[in-house]
């Protein structure tokens, strides 16, 4: 998998994903667990959706550098 996710993208999806898990745990809605998605991409940093559609907001992906290509690969 290669990173397509900037730093801010990811932040915002890992804090959103939090409060939507929280209503789960707070028994507002079982909803909640749909947060799930959100901080999972967040946390990995790669969104199939944006692969399907060729988006990157991951800087490091974008600028024309051969040694920042390495940065886009996940540290698996």
């Amino acid at each position: 998998m290669k990173r397509n996710m900037g730093t801010l993208d990811r932040a915002i999806r890992i804090i959103v994903g939090l409060v939507i898990l929280s209503l789960a745990f707070t028994g507002s809605s079982p909803w909640g667990y749909l947060g799930l998605l959100p901080l999972v991409t967040g946390i990995l940093g790669w969104c199939p959706p944006y692969q399907l559609l060729g988006i990157s907001t991951c800087r490091k992906c974008t600028i024309k550098d051969p040694g920042s290509a390495s940065a886009c690969r996940s540290q698996n």
